[in-house]
């Protein structure tokens, strides 16, 4: 019998198995892609600004070490590759988890075997229903007293128009839009090189992709790299430079300042977009322009490409049919929600939490990892392993560890930034976008992956 089903072969869901099986309990992990760590593989390029300490959840380090694995150097800085193929990947291949993954499993909806979200005499003592779809299109119910969403937030992109909705014509100009990590050195380079381009955020995954493209303009001439926030001065995100408690990341913003100040990035402020123009023949055919209101009065950029890096939003459509307590703002748990508020915290800031803080009106029902964080931007790997320790001491019967929460983290710099976005080209411990990272203020809000830590190119705050 299964007595918890993961959504989500992430690095954060993939803890919670590790704590379930180490617990006794009887964990079934579904992922929609066809390989666990997904959404880590497609930013797999960006070095974390968080050494490997932080990104390896305790339970799973000692599932690992048992199988006669091998820690990486506790100080190493790796990158989103890395983190799949010399963690996540022997994670699910140990013989204690490698059967209860199942890959190729899109989860559609979660409810009440039996009943709608109306009824409640007796919900309580009806299991969880998980609804999926597999790779040939058939429907399958599965059923279980508890369920942890660690769905992530990495396919929900934030819109780039103003007040939180899609500019007229942003749809249409889809083709110019890169995500918010793009590969600029390698999958991507034709999209950047000798090209202009537009980023838009003020997040760690857009400070990463602005050092990306700067450096392929030493080698691409003619390559040109505009930079528009709708804040007023990008001060946070440049951050404590030396302060910074992981030197990585406060190398990001120094960086990037300098490169303004020598005019290789040109900053566009209070910029906010009314408008998308694509060619009539889309990006082939000639630029996008794109329609900007500032105080000085409007202004017209015409680029070859865009990189949206402003945010992540939880997709809560499958939870439709589950009693859930969200914050109106932010889309967290309720009781979770005044802790990691952007507007008052970043990503070193936020208080240990765990399954108190994380509990629904729908008993055995749990969301964690970035997805808990909801449209907030400061999520930490480390912070994910921490709650979904809880949880499943929860569910196990141990009231007390699970009430026993402790988290440390590393001071954050320039975690805090003007507004909620994911995390850069460096992913990092916690919140990436489960991530890299992510993202109060001026800025739509936004979280994937957030890093932690750079090599040659710093990344992003909070993996």
């Amino acid at each position: 019998m299964t007595d918890v089903v993961i959504i989500g072969a992430g690095p954060v869901g993939l803890a919670a198995a590790a704590h379930a099986v180490e617990r006794g309990l009887e964990p079934l992990v579904l992922e929609a892609d066809d390989e666990v760590g997904a959404a880590v593989r497609q930013w797999g390029q960006v070095r974390l600004f968080s050494p490997w300490r932080f990104n390896i959840d305790p339970a799973a380090g000692r599932l690992l070490t048992a199988r006669g694995w091998t820690e990486p150097e506790p100080d190493e800085l790796p990158t989103g590759a890395d983190l799949v193929a010399r963690y996540l990947s022997p994670l699910a291949e140990t013989p204690e988890l490698a059967g209860r993954i199942r890959t190729g499993t899109r989860v559609t909806a979660v409810s009440r075997a039996g009943v709608d979200k109306v009824r409640s005499i007796g919900r309580d003592r009806r299991p969880l229903l998980v609804r999926t779809v597999d790779r040939t299109g058939a429907v399958h119910d599965l059923m279980a007293p508890a369920v942890i969403d660690a769905s992530g937030t990495w396919g929900q992109p934030a819109p780039l128009g103003t007040g939180g909705l899609p500019a007229p014509g942003e749809r249409a100009a889809a083709g110019y839009v890169a995500g918010a990590l793009p590969d600029v050195f390698g999958a991507d380079r034709d999209r950047f090189a000798g090209r202009h381009t537009l980023v838009v955020g003020m997040g760690h995954s857009a400070a990463n992709t602005l050092l990306d493209l700067a450096e392929l303009a030493e080698a691409a001439p003619g390559t040109r790299i505009t930079w528009a926030i709708r804040a007023a001065s990008p001060r946070r995100l440049y951050g404590g430079g030396a302060a910074d408690a992981l030197p990585a990341r406060g190398e990001l913003g120094t960086r990037l300042q300098r490169l303004v100040a020598e005019g290789a990035i040109t900053l566009v402020t209070e910029f906010q977009i009314a408008r998308f123009e694509p060619a009539a023949g889309g990006p082939a055919t000639g630029p996008v322009r794109i329609h900007g209101i500032t105080p000085a009065g409007p202004r017209e950029i015409a680029v070859d490409a865009v990189v949206g890096a402003a945010g992540f939003r939880p997709d809560l459509r499958l939870l439709q049919e589950v009693r859930l307590d969200l914050d109106p703002a932010l889309e967290a748990p309720a009781a979770l929600a005044p802790l990691i508020d952007p507007n008052n915290h970043s990503c070193g800031t936020v208080p240990p939490h765990g399954e108190r803080q994380l509990a629904h009106p729908e008993p055995g029902f749990y969301v964690a990892g970035m997805k808990s964080y909801g449209r907030a931007p400061t999520f930490l790997l480390a912070t994910g392993y921490e709650q979904v320790r809880s949880i499943v001491a929860a569910l196990a019967g141990d009231r007390a560890a699970a009430d026993e929460v402790r988290l440390e983290l590393p001071e954050t710099g320039v975690c805090s930034t003007d507004a909620p976005e994911v995390s850069g080209r460096g992913l990092s411990t916690g919140v990436v976008h489960g991530y890299a990272g992510e993202e109060a203020g001026a800025e739509p809000a936004g979280q994937g992956p957030v890093a932690v830590a750079v090599a040659d190119r710093p990344s992003s705050c909070c993996g």
